[in-house]
């Protein structure tokens, strides 16, 4: 007849002895052999308590037709500029001239961001009157909501100079998230929701470029647009007006240490980094000292009393 296995269960077999003995003293230096030096390996191996963290995030942008434009008109000071503010052109007098904007926001994943800005531009000219620089302000309204929840009003900044007058400038670049301090892991960051352009003050001074930039660069939390290689178009038409074509994009934010995007995480995401690094190594502990210890009791290497399996009955 053939037989086959039902069932099966391993063997627990005891070692006991008593306080004072070699065998105690061996188990409480395997017990702190097994659980300290886990710990002092991840904490020396950096990162153990995680200060700062990372994710990625496509923040919600949304131009807020917004904008101030300066021209230099030849290398003698004289310029022409508009804006959208009233109070601005009310102070340009003869500098004033008013331009034909064409803008459009585009959501090319249909995710409901938008991910690109158009901005077209002419700005009229005299026929006497050529380009050297330009100096254009765009204001964004920010958000962010993944972890952090932010929400502000941003810049983007245009400028560029030339020794040649020019007929056009192209940019084409990213609006990216720039960062000083990290961001709470919860709640709401409000701080920066006011407008970057104060365009209902009379004053001039709240006009000031020097000064609207000083003030910006001052933020923790601000957006710089990037645009590595403009293209300056030289050859204007008498009678032609002066052309600015940007295209904007709201790029997904790689949120890194130390930049350009990082917030503060909270106590159990710390706590939860941490315990994954010492219960890693924690096991590779536990397997050999489990080893070393079966070995040194199963051979008697050190005294004890061995409970046996079966209780003898009692005649």
């Amino acid at each position: 007849m053939a037989f086959y296995e039902v069932y099966s269960h391993p063997a627990l077999i005891r070692y006991k002895t008593s306080v004072c003995t070699k065998a105690t003293i061996f188990v409480i230096i395997v017990l702190c052999l097994t659980y300290i030096p886990p710990l002092l390996v991840a904490y020396r191996s950096q990162g153990f308590w995680v200060k700062r963290s990372t994710y990625e995030e496509q923040p919600l942008v949304r131009f807020q037709y917004q904008s101030l434009i300066v021209a230099a008109t030849n290398t003698k000071g004289d310029y022409v500029a508009w804006s959208t503010f009233p109070n601005f052109n009310n102070m340009q007098g003869a500098n004033l001239r008013i331009p034909s904007i064409q803008v459009g926001e585009e959501d090319l994943n249909q995710d409901g961001k938008m991910d690109r800005l158009n901005f077209r531009l002419q700005l009229p000219l005299k026929p006497e009157e050529q380009v050297y620089s330009i100096q254009l302000f765009l204001t964004f309204s920010y958000q962010l909501m993944r972890m952090s929840t932010v929400v502000m009003q941003t810049l983007g900044y245009v400028q560029y100079s030339s020794p040649v007058p020019g007929a056009q400038l192209f940019i084409s670049g990213d609006l990216r998230l720039q960062q000083r301090t990290p961001l709470p892991h919860r709640g709401t960051h409000t701080v920066y929701n006011v407008s970057v352009i104060d365009g209902s003050s009379p004053f001039a001074s709240a006009y000031d470029l020097a000064s609207i930039i000083g003030a910006y660069q001052e933020r923790n939390l601000s957006t710089v647009l990037s645009c590595p290689s403009p293209v300056w178009t030289v050859g204007r038409a008498a009678g032609s007006p002066f052309q600015l074509n940007a295209e904007i994009r709201y790029p997904v934010e790689l949120i890194r240490y130390p930049w350009p995007c990082a917030y503060r995480p909270g106590f159990w995401e710390t706590v939860k980094f941490a315990w994954i690094q010492y219960v890693s190594i924690l096991l590779i502990f536990l397997w050999v000292f489990n080893r070393v210890q079966s070995f040194v009791f199963q051979n008697q290497v050190l005294p004890t009393i061995t409970i046996p399996l079966v209780k003898p009955h009692l005649t």
